[in-house]
């Protein structure tokens, strides 16, 4: 099968003074479509840069990035935007949800950036909500939810566009274990009914066990891959 995302030895080095920093080291991996993948490592080993890299937040200073087989690592900041917009879905620790708007709302703003009709977003959203059984909270602000709703509303909003890939930062870093398992659960449901390709940093084993596979970084290397269970 094609690989939906991949990175090709790839590095990325940033410089403080005259000091190099390698956050990767000739990272390569590929994601088959409908894959689960989680992120791993200790602090410092490259988790985060990774992500953007495959989100395309940030382009490799070496190497290259391929989404659908293109090479998006020389693309322009804003033909990535508008591959991440329809392309690609993100999912924040932080939440990241727009406080002074409704759950809907927050939902509808990333269909607005791809020139969605108004009555074609409130749709939209509304399904997504209820996906996620939100379904009675459309015009409740974010500050009028538990962390396991912000986080459900996070998931409807990453999937807004309906992408083919959904990427996960530390998704139940901030809730308990029980709630964190319902959302690891939801996530688990978009992948197997959708088909929805997920890569998931995690700090957590418990949390990587949903994955079908684990890429284990350290000092910007990919040390090992394996299969969580």
């Amino acid at each position: 099968m094609k690989p939906v995302i991949a990175v090709k030895d790839v590095w990325k080095t940033y410089y403080i003074g005259d000091n190099a920093i390698h956050a990767l080291r000739g990272v390569s991996l590929e994601v088959p479509l409908g894959e689960f993948i989680a992120v791993m490592g200790p602090s410092g080993s490259g988790k985060s840069t990774m992500l953007n890299m495959l989100g395309s937040l940030d382009i490799p200073s070496k190497g290259k990035v391929f989404l659908d087989e293109h090479d998006i690592s020389t693309l322009s900041e804003s033909d990535l935007a508008t591959i991440r917009g329809k392309k690609i879905g993100f999912i924040f620790q932080q939440f990241n949800l727009i406080p002074t708007l409704t759950t809907k709302e927050n939902i509808m703003l990333p269909m607005i950036f791809q020139g969605m009709l108004l009555q074609d977003r409130e749709k939209r959203a509304e399904e997504l909500l209820r996906k996620v059984g939100l379904g009675d909270r459309m015009d409740n602000k974010p500050t009028e939810l538990s962390g396991g709703q912000q986080q459900r509303v996070a998931i409807a909003r990453s999937l807004a566009n309906n992408p083919e890939v959904v990427l996960a930062d530390e998704p139940t870093g901030n809730l308990d274990s029980k709630t964190g398992e319902q959302i690891m659960q939801l996530l688990r449901d978009l992948n197997k009914t959708e088909n929805k390709t997920i890569i998931m940093v995690t700090h957590d084993e418990d949390t990587a066990k949903h994955a079908d596979r684990v890429a284990f970084l350290k000092d910007g290397l990919i040390e090992r891959m394996y299969k969580p269970r």
